[in-house]
């Protein structure tokens, strides 16, 4: 990766970074509030699911990107974190904070959908 591709990538991941930021202080959403009608309760309750989980996603991608400007500083941005093959200039454009290439990306994705399928022993008829 050359020079300038690396300071685009990093200029992307700190203005990335600077929102995330942003987007995490508006934590007025999950305030409660006490309301005396059921259905606003309810309505509220929703939002507030709904805020939380947006919050959630937000600080995992800011940790991401985080994690990607540590990468770029040690020297090892653009290189696969699992098979240390380089990361293509396609992937990085589309995910600027992807630690793997597509294909360990999809194999990570593969192993934390399908849990293990251990047989439980005590469950064989001897």
């Amino acid at each position: 990766m050359t020079k300038p591709e690396t300071n685009l990538f990093r200029k992307t991941l700190e203005n990335r970074q600077m929102e995330l930021r942003n987007e995490n202080r508006g934590r007025e959403a999950i305030e409660t509030d006490s309301s005396p009608d059921e259905l606003d309760r309810i309505q509220q309750a929703a939002e507030r699911e709904y805020a939380i989980g947006s919050l959630e996603r937000n600080f995992n991608r800011l940790r991401e990107v985080t994690a990607a400007l540590r990468r770029m500083d040690t020297g090892t941005f653009g290189v696969c974190g699992r098979c240390e093959e380089e990361i293509s200039l396609k992937r990085l454009a589309a995910v600027p904070w992807a630690p793997f290439c597509i294909v360990c990306q999809e194999a990570a994705d593969l192993e934390r959908e399908s849990p293990s399928l251990e047989m439980d022993d005590s469950l064989v008829e001897v």
